[in-house]
């Protein structure tokens, strides 16, 4: 007997269940070929309708817009006491606007109650019948003017979150007053020494070629191994520390290893702390990098992106302390420190401008707009390495004997994916 041959229904759409297998392979087949037919016309549907009105296609592509974690993100309710805090989850940036707004609506407010005395004050006209008539003159502007729909406030993630912020620098000079009183060595308001860095390892290490790279990439630093001879004595980070104080510099750092590989990073700010503990990962040498360049002894110029928090802000002061405050511009060197989801990419590139070529966009700035002036000039970028991803674990108070007694912030406290800390 012929087998007949299945013909989809009007429900082929809908998820049937049977017990038969061969049926229910069949029917799973059909439903999804209706599926792709039914998606395959509303793409022509709408293609035809956006050849008609191009405005469609630009409206749906201004909307088509990944919704990513960055853009979830989410902020902490905080007033001007509590926000502050390492613990905070607050756009630093937004607050002050936000405390500047307050202020200005108090100094309106004032000066609205002083008119208004002084309205009250003064003497009343004697033409009573042109006091009538320039206030129903008044009554009609305001009746024929259109009522104003109030604006939707937006959300906290809305109005914090655009595809270009993460592009946009950090701005030191918005460092909250109760952080500064908390690290006074890290936001001191004299001008910062020159910085001079301490470099080892932990023990019993073999990462005596990465550590040497690091002397290349933080200024005026020096590599001294850590011995771990049987005989020898076996120096502690507060030892170390100490050792460092006295001979003038101004931080110590430690790398960490596990399984011959760098996992870790330990910044140690002289003389007297904190302690931040970093681990590293996707390391990667300058010579495993495809058409990588020498770097020189120039001091580089810093570029710290995207920290907001209280927390970030603390973090971009550390990483300022050991790099010198005026770089040296003929060795064309940069170091660029991005914060995205609480991981910090560390890049080193050497740049130079040309002529911008036919086939190449203007340079576009973080609004999304061309810059005007530089039409014609293009920036290339050579990568030095080495290149690292850091996060920061924990920050300990001062410098302690063992690791982790006292902490000022400990990360891993926050279960919310789209709440960052940096």
């Amino acid at each position: 007997m012929a087998s007949k041959k299945f013909k989809p229904s009007a429900k082929s759409t809908l998820p049937f269940k049977t017990g038969n297998r061969e049926r229910r392979q069949k029917l799973h087949i059909v439903r999804k070929k209706a599926l792709d037919n039914t998606r395959r016309d509303q793409r022509f549907r709408r293609r035809r309708e956006e050849d008609k009105d191009p405005r469609l296609r630009e409206e749906r592509l201004r909307q088509n817009i990944p919704l990513t974690l960055e853009r979830k993100r989410v902020w902490d309710d905080v007033d001007r006491d509590t926000g502050d805090g390492l613990g905070a989850s607050v756009d630093v940036e937004r607050l002050k606007r936000q405390r500047l707004g307050e202020e200005a609506e108090e100094f309106n407010d004032e000066e609205d109650q002083f008119d208004q005395e002084e309205a009250t004050e003064a003497p009343t006209s004697d033409n009573d019948e042109d006091s009538m008539i320039d206030s129903a003159s008044d009554n009609d502007e305001s009746s024929q003017a259109p009522a104003k729909h109030p604006s939707r406030h937006r959300t906290a993630t809305e109005r914090a979150t655009s595809p270009t912020q993460s592009t946009l620098s950090t701005n030191l000079d918005l460092t909250p007053s109760a952080l500064a009183t908390r690290f006074p060595t890290l936001f001191s308001t004299d001008p910062p020494p020159l910085p001079k860095t301490l470099i080892t390892t932990s023990l019993h290490s073999t990462l005596h070629d990465e550590a040497r790279l690091l002397t290349t990439l933080f200024p005026n630093s020096v590599y001294i191994p850590r011995s771990a001879h049987r005989h020898s004595h076996k120096y502690s980070v507060r030892e170390i520390a100490s050792f460092a104080t006295n001979r003038a510099y101004t931080a110590v750092l430690v790398l960490k290893e596990d399984q011959k590989k760098p996992t870790g990073l330990t910044f140690v700010h002289l003389p007297a702390g904190p302690t931040f503990h970093f681990s590293i990962s996707n390391w990667v040498e300058g010579k495993s990098l495809p058409g990588h360049g020498r770097p020189t002894e120039h001091h580089p110029e810093l570029i710290l992106n995207n920290f907001r928090t209280p927390l970030g802000l603390l973090t971009a002061h550390l990483f300022r302390t050991v790099f010198p405050p005026q770089p040296d511009f003929q060795g064309r060197q940069v170091v660029t420190l991005h914060n995205q989801r609480d991981y910090i990419f560390l890049r080193r590139h050497r740049y130079v401008f040309r002529e911008k070529r036919v086939t190449e966009k203007s340079v576009i700035g973080p609004d999304g707009k061309e810059v005007k002036g530089v039409e014609g000039i293009r920036a290339g970028l050579q990568e030095l390495g080495p290149r690292f991803t850091m996060k920061l674990r924990r920050i300990d108070k001062g410098i302690q004997r063992a690791s982790g007694q006292e902490w000022e912030w400990k990360g891993g406290m926050e279960k919310q994916r789209t709440k960052f800390q940096l």
